[in-house]
């Protein structure tokens, strides 16, 4: 009688243990790390709501941590470190990469575009016609998700002169990428590549006469503080991409993979509309 009890309880025990680990399997968790250069502020909240709404909609299957102001990597590091795996995720600036992202960094060019919103349709549309710009991240081993709009860029400073061309001469001007230091070349000023984090106290010292950014960086930095005077719109650009490493989505189910590719066409969506309010 109790050989034959100890024989039910092990074959239950087997059961259960089968059925644990069928649970296990089917519910895997997975968490990705979220590299980005950008300090944490509302001005990259459709990220962060991005980022919740994939945890929501998986059921806790996928967490996502985004480390923000370049604590995974600075600016221009975090493509290929997402590209070999040391980060699941990034938001890449392509102008950061003009050697290697050539068809991205179009969108990084200066006075090509009339408003950040046709930046971003035309960006939109281009990536799905176009095979080239997924070809490019291809190289570089990772995915794209969804591009980020900027707002128009100003000048701002502790000086008035950034109202005219002749003001300009002389004076050191935040600059990033290829071809937008060429730009303040051409008025006479003289680029100086400064990281967005960095752009406040360059400015309180006087390493730089003005930085040269959107008003969402603008805000969530706070360089009205050192810097009282906004000259501008000078143009209109796009901003970074956020990718997924290559290596990360291969390990990702494929329902999964549907939800990050539904909410990444939401997040450009909502954040076209953020511009625009």
């Amino acid at each position: 009688m109790i050989s034959a009890l100890k024989g039910i309880l092990g074959s239950a025990l087997i059961a259960a243990s089968a059925v644990a680990v069928t649970t296990t399997a089917s519910a895997q968790e997975f968490k990705l790390r979220w590299g980005h250069y950008l300090p944490n502020s509302p001005f990259v909240q459709a990220e962060k709501d991005f980022a919740a709404k994939i945890e929501e909609r998986t059921g806790g299957r996928v967490k996502i941590d985004i480390t923000f102001a370049g604590g995974l990597g600075k600016g221009n590091e975090l493509l290929p470190l997402a590209g070999r795996g040391a980060v699941d995720m990034a938001a890449v600036v392509p102008g950061y990469y003009a050697d290697r992202l050539l068809f991205w960094k179009a969108y990084q060019i200066p006075f090509i575009f009339n408003s950040p919103k046709q930046a971003m349709e035309i960006s939109a549309a281009s990536y799905k016609k176009l095979p080239v710009f997924k070809e490019e991240l291809d190289k570089m081993g990772v995915m794209f998700l969804f591009h980020q709009p900027l707002g128009e860029y100003y000048l701002t400073g502790k000086s008035p002169d950034c109202d005219t061309v002749a003001g300009l001469k002389g004076k050191k001007i935040r600059s990033f990428g290829a071809d937008i230091p060429k730009l303040h070349q051409a008025v006479g000023a003289t680029p100086v590549s400064v990281g967005v984090g960095a752009v406040y106290e360059a400015l309180q010292r006087g390493s730089l006469d003005y930085s040269f950014l959107n008003r969402g960086n603008i805000l969530s930095n706070r360089l009205y503080e050192p810097g009282k005077y906004n000259c501008g719109p000078i143009m209109s650009i796009t901003g970074h991409l956020i990718v997924i490493s290559k290596r990360a989505w291969a390990k990702l189910p494929d329902d999964i993979k549907t939800i990050m590719v539904e909410e990444g066409e939401k997040s450009g969506k909502a954040y076209i509309k953020s511009i625009d309010a």
